[in-house]
């Protein structure tokens, strides 16, 4: 049962360098920062200046990690603020794209509450010990079709081209699907927190028995 416990904290919660300041780090605390700054900027509709520090921001998403791995600086603080940023800049840039009028209120309720629920589960997990888990392919192909939406929406506000009614109905279409993929997500993230925490009842389950065991043959003896 202890090998159980260690294969699913080794597949789930990998062991990365506990390391505070590192470059990678620096990268996501800056899009963190660049999240109030789109989100100012898309609802008060300067959609020029928006699109150009969401460029930025989705570079840097690419970089961060790439810069992780080839300097050697993958750590505990990054695996953390690098989802939240992710997390983060969907949810405000919806919810400027709802202020300004863009997209309706239900599509921001959808991408809020599945982002609620994701975070009730990180802190669950923490409370057994294991950190968040790791983001699979679909949450980020969900994550790529929302911000496709989301980018091609605010260039809706720019664009005055008569073709970009559809273009506009492409682009909720991607966040309808991207919308989908990112529940499919969630639910695919909550087995896998049940499953840990199913091991952890077994486990506990195990070394219960185990002692119940040896205190008979103490008792016997």
């Amino acid at each position: 049962m202890i090998d159980l416990k260690q294969k699913f904290s080794k597949k789930y919660s990998p062991e990365p360098r506990d390391i505070y300041v590192t470059v990678p780090n620096l990268i996501s605390l800056l899009r963190i920062i660049s999240i109030p700054i789109i989100s100012g900027l898309v609802s008060q509709h300067h959609m020029i200046e928006a699109l150009a520090v969401l460029a930025l921001s989705a570079v840097s998403d690419g970089v961060d990690g790439i810069l992780a791995r080839l300097l050697d600086q993958v750590s505990k603080v990054g695996q953390i603020l690098d989802p939240i940023a992710d997390r983060l800049l969907i949810l405000c840039s919806v919810l400027a794209l709802g202020i300004a009028g863009i997209i309706p209120w239900w599509m921001i309720i959808i991408v809020g509450l599945r982002d609620l629920l994701m975070g009730i589960e990180v802190l669950w997990l923490a409370q057994h010990d294991y950190g968040p888990l790791p983001v699979n392919f679909v949450g980020k192909s969900g994550t790529a079709m929302l911000m496709i939406s989301i980018t091609a929406l605010i260039f809706c506000d720019i664009w005055t081209n008569p073709m970009v009614d559809l273009l506009h109905l492409a682009a909720l279409a991607a966040g309808i699907w991207g919308v989908g993929l990112y529940w499919l997500a969630g639910y695919i993230y909550l087995r896998q927190g049940f499953g840990l925490i199913r091991a952890d009842r077994h486990l506990d389950a195990g070394t219960v028995r185990m002692t119940d065991a040896e205190k008979t043959g103490t008792k016997a003896a």
